[in-house]
């Protein structure tokens, strides 16, 4: 058996999205059927409907979701249906090296779910980071899911799913950004604010939000940001150094994914201190850096995939903060949209007029 449902697809690189009806089996062994209640519009969308990741077109986009579990296929013990959770691009293995050296978070051999998604004609869908979340009904792994406190809003916890625990992690997983250090982030889009939001969480005495945007420095605030630099009038190394008492920070978290701004992040931190890089670069950017300055300098130099998170440990723990008021998860939405109108939320995107867009279905 299978359900027709509303969904969006990207059917050609550069093509605007549309909508169309998607068809979605029932589940089947280590699968669930989720019923969607919000998605957000995450530039990873946008770098799938550009072919930036894959040119598996055509694409069910959509990763950043919350919603209610229908059904559950055979051997599916730990989800039933009502269960609320938060969709995830990391439903771990248990058997590959990472997981069995106690580094789950490291997964190898992540599962999706073994059934595809199809246009009414038969067409295969490739759903964005394994979940394709854009549409009414969506099939997962049951491993996909991640329950959390049923209370908490879908808009927000939804996205938890991809770009704001990518930068919560890059800082608190990742950097290991703690109490009393230093802390400076380099873009304050989803990401970055999701990297100032959890410095803030975890206690450093000093975030630095770096941007060129003068609206996005002031979210940045809003997120726990207590200084600001406009990169357009101030050099960032400078800048951060001159509020880091000329040491530079404890940990630069760079949320862009340029060359230019990953060397700025390498300078801007003190002796022995961490750079984190979350920010996407393209296949085709090189970095440059002066071997003895990388010797010389000392610290670490670190990538952060998907913000080192272990979904069914760091989601009911960062919801329940929210539920607290500790964790301004909720200023992240900037408007709540309809299937419809998501071609028009990848704009105002690229434009940096939101921080997320969210779907509601």
């Amino acid at each position: 058996m299978s359900t027709d449902v509303r969904g969006i697809v990207a059917a050609g690189k550069g093509e605007p999205v549309e909508v169309t009806t998607v068809r979605v089996p029932d589940p089947g062994p280590g699968e669930a059927l989720v019923r969607v209640q919000a998605c957000g519009v995450c530039h990873t969308d946008l770098h799938y409907r550009e072919g930036g990741v894959s040119d598996d077109f055509p694409f069910l986009l959509g990763h950043e979701a919350a919603g209610v579990v229908e059904q559950v296929g055979a051997g599916v013990d730990d989800l039933r249906a009502g269960d609320f959770v938060v969709l995830n691009w990391r439903a771990v293995c248990g058997v590959c090296r990472a997981c069995k050296r106690g580094e789950p978070q490291y997964c190898f051999d992540t599962h999706n779910a073994a059934q595809p998604m199809t246009l009414t004609d038969g067409t295969e869908l490739s759903p964005a980071l394994g979940i394709g979340a854009f549409v009414e009904k969506t099939l997962v792994h049951s491993g996909q899911c991640t329950k959390v406190d049923s209370s908490a809003r879908p808009a927000v916890v939804g996205l938890l799913g991809c770009g704001v625990m990518a930068g919560i992690g890059a800082a608190v997983n990742t950097g290991a950004a703690g109490l009393n250090d230093t802390v400076a982030v380099i873009g304050c889009g989803g990401v970055g604010d999701g990297s100032i939001a959890g410095a803030a969480m975890v206690g450093a005495r000093r975030v630095i939000a770096v941007d060129t945007d003068p609206r996005k420095l002031e979210w940045a605030r809003q997120f726990g940001a207590t200084h600001t630099i406009n990169a357009a009038e101030t050099d960032t190394i400078e800048g951060i150094r001159e509020l880091t008492d000329g040491n530079g920070a404890d940990l630069v978290v760079e949320a862009v994914g340029r060359p230019e701004t990953y060397e700025q992040a390498f300078y801007a931190r003190d002796l022995a201190g961490t750079v984190v890089l979350v920010g996407v670069p393209t296949p085709d950017m090189r970095l440059e850096l002066p071997l003895l300055d990388v010797f010389a300098r000392g610290g670490a130099l670190k990538s952060s995939w998907y913000g080192d998170c272990l979904p069914s440990r760091d989601f009911p723990m960062l919801v329940e903060l929210y539920q607290q008021g500790r964790l301004p998860l909720e200023k992240f939405v900037t408007e709540e949209i309809s299937l419809d109108e998501v071609e028009s939320a990848f704009d105002k995107m690229h434009h940096g007029d939101v921080l997320r867009s969210v779907v509601m279905l």
